[in-house]
């Protein structure tokens, strides 16, 4: 039995990270798969929890060495997703959720392209801005070149199996549960192939 990939993308600020934790509250059998970054812990985030946390040299040595499924550069840090993890919680017939932005989602869908996408959208671009400087944790020019990568992102929600709009939380939620459920349910053989 194969598990199967589910990959998540949002621009920042599109409540990505909110929605997979209610997700992963509800379903004890989807496994969140935990990228390497080269970027500083934010206040509260914990090495191995949210990401594992390393520096530049160490990442790039591990790119090198073909650990990563994917990477990608995000806000001029790199992120990457180990290759060993995913293959090994797949052979045990675990489905892994990956949240990662629209580069290392086609990395995936080139390895597996059976995966599933799923791109969160904001309600609008003006309520991705709102919610940019609700949280309060960047400068004005951090904010800036946010909002211009979440134009790019904007533009690849084409590539994804499906689009759900964050404007109630709940329903978005509910709506990611959904199509996780039915993905499962699909008696069409595994996913990964």
């Amino acid at each position: 039995m194969s598990g199967i990939v589910f990959v998540v993308t949002a621009p920042s600020g599109a409540g990505k990270s909110s929605l997979i934790s209610a997700l992963l509250k509800d379903d004890a059998t989807l496994r969140l798969s935990i990228s390497y970054t080269t970027r500083a812990p934010r206040p509260g985030e914990q090495d191995g929890r949210e990401y594992h946390f390393v520096d530049r040299p160490t990442f790039v040595a591990m790119r090198s060495r073909g650990e990563f499924l994917e990477s990608a550069e995000v806000h001029g840090h790199l992120y990457g997703t180990s290759k060993r993890v995913i293959h090994e919680a797949l052979g045990r017939g675990e489905d892994i959720l990956l949240e990662i932005d629209w580069q290392g989602a086609r990395q995936v869908r080139s390895l597996y392209p059976r995966c599933v996408g799923v791109f969160i959208l904001p309600p609008s671009f003006e309520e991705l801005e709102r919610r940019m400087r609700k949280r309060a944790q960047d400068s004005d020019e951090v904010i800036r070149r946010r909002l211009d990568n979440a134009r790019e992102e904007l533009e690849h929600q084409g590539e994804f199996q499906y689009v759900i709009i964050n404007k109630d939380f709940e329903a978005a939620r509910q709506q990611l549960a959904q199509i996780i459920r039915n993905e499962r349910a699909k008696p069409d053989g595994p996913h990964h192939g």
